[in-house]
């Protein structure tokens, strides 16, 4: 979750001294940029995991703060609706066996947070989108008790001015066309977040390179494919999530307003463009106002915690956000790449982390960056590709042409990712269970999303109806998440 506030509504005098404030910290961190020291001797990575709670009949179970209190532990907290929870990772080094030991404590900590779930009849799922929810679920009290929440939800609603349109259709002709009331259909959308922290004056080039990945990371880990009982995209949660919290009537959708879900528009020079464009965009949607004066803790040799900019910045919901944090005393930044869902195990997360941190490593450091190859709008018609094609998607990529998500990774990508760990210092036995999974992937042609889809199918053929068909096929994920067996191995029904 992002950092919690103290209100549910603003006065116009709070947004004027708000947007006055977040001002000011930007012309403060663009002091720091020029003036202080950042730590990134070690670069860090960090993992978030959004998780999803089930009950008894694979139905959305509406308890987070109940399983929280049963978990009783830090690392776990609210998301934005009461069936979702998230799991927080401390920041750890790359080099070694650390993503091993670090597989082995999540997959300790999802197994005895879901024991303590069950205690108050509870299931814990990672899954992109959880395949059983229906329009009838948000109809009680959804909304997590955190006035952050009911901000956010009433400030979207507010500069909207009216009802959500959710339009999306699947390869298949499968359509959803709702509206929403409320900002809950994005609660569906539960992701992976991985962290890389680097240093200032590198940061640019890393962010660039996790755009330019961005669609074969999608692609190949798409595991949201079902959203209110319709088969949609391979990842319908990017576009959910985009059509959920926009809050662009639509005049200003005409009139090429940016929305607050953003690829972006152009590759950087540094991570100053981004919060600069931030701050001259998109108009506050929480204006929770502190008393730090921070010209004046920096002039006196302090870290500014540059709070109003950093709140402002967790609404912009960029794929790839740029990240001020403090630790120690001492300020650094972060890439934060938002683009993964969540799931199916914990050795495919592993998979898809260990893939995003090697590529980023050698694209971020070619004498050719292939950001100066690759126009941004091939980035990001890729990125839309890979969403709505997944495994299937066709992609564009300098010195390839066009060619298939599959072929592009085993005869391009995956090399290029073994570079990058071994850069990074990372042990062979790491690089080689986790980049087998991405293999494994592409040679059988089955991710997440083909896995659910290709079960349901499977069911239906056999007489279920579509809502028994996907709880059916939930209730076999589940199963099969608990044996920590990467999903391209699954059998099916």
């Amino acid at each position: 979750m992002g950092k919690e506030v103290s209100a549910q509504s603003y006065s116009r005098e709070e947004r004027q001294r708000y947007r006055e404030k977040v001002h000011q910290d930007l012309d403060v961190f663009e002091r720091m940029l020029a003036q202080s020291s950042f730590e990134a001797e070690r670069p860090l990575t960090g993992l978030e995991i959004e998780l999803n709670l089930l009950d008894e009949a694979a139905d959305p179970a509406f308890a987070n703060a109940e399983v929280l209190a049963a978990i009783d532990d830090p690392g776990y907290q609210t998301e934005l609706a009461q069936y979702n929870i998230e799991l927080n990772v401390a920041p750890r080094p790359l080099p070694g066996d650390a993503a091993l030991a670090l597989e082995q404590d999540l997959r300790a900590s999802l197994d005895a947070a879901d024991e303590r779930a069950r205690a108050v009849g509870a299931r814990i799922v990672p899954i992109g989108i959880l395949p059983t929810i229906r329009p009838e679920h948000f109809q009680g009290e959804w909304i997590s008790r955190n006035n952050r929440y009911t901000a956010l939800n009433d400030s979207i609603f507010e500069a909207r001015g009216e009802d959500i349109v959710i339009d999306i259709e699947g390869p298949t002709g499968e359509r959803l066309e709702t509206f929403a009331d409320s900002i809950a259909p994005e609660s569906a959308c539960t992701s992976v977040q991985l962290h890389l922290q680097v240093s200032p004056s590198d940061f640019a080039d890393h962010w660039n390179a996790a755009q330019a990945v961005s669609a074969p990371q999608v692609a190949l880990a798409a595991n949201s494919p079902f959203f209110f009982g319709r088969r949609l995209h391979a990842e319908t949660r990017i576009e959910l999530f985009a059509q959920a919290t926009d809050t662009r009537p639509v005049e200003l959708k005409n009139q090429g307003v940016r929305p607050r879900v953003f690829f972006g528009e152009r590759w950087i020079t540094s991570i100053f463009d981004l919060f600069e464009e931030n701050v001259r965009y998109f108009p506050a949607l929480l204006a929770e106002s502190t008393d730090e004066d921070p010209v004046a803790v920096l002039e006196e040799h302090g870290t500014p915690a540059l709070t109003e900019l950093n709140l402002h910045n967790g609404t912009v919901y960029r794929w790839n956000r740029p990240i001020y944090d403090i630790a120690d005393g001492k300020p650094h930044v972060r890439v934060e790449n938002r683009v993964l869902p969540a799931g199916p195990t914990i050795v495919d997360v592993m998979a898809n982390a260990a893939f995003y941190y090697g590529l980023v490593r050698t694209l971020a450091t070619e004498e050719r960056p292939v950001w100066t190859r690759l126009s941004f709008a091939a980035a990001r018609a890729n990125f839309e590709a890979a969403a709505r094609g997944g495994m299937d998607a066709r992609l564009y990529w300098p010195g390839q042409g066009e060619v298939g998500v599959d072929e592009l990774t085993l005869r391009h990508l995956l090399p290029v990712a073994a570079r990058g760990l071994e850069d990074w210092g990372v042990s062979p036995a790491v690089s080689d269970r986790y980049l087998s999974v991405i293999e494994g992937r592409c040679t059988t042609g089955q991710n997440g999303a083909v896995w659910q889809t290709e079960a349901v199918r499977r069911l239906e053929e056999r007489g279920a109806d579509r809502a028994s068909a996907l709880s059916q096929m939930l209730e076999l994920y589940v199963e099969h998440m608990h044996t920590n067996e990467p999903v391209h191995t699954w059998p099916l029904p």
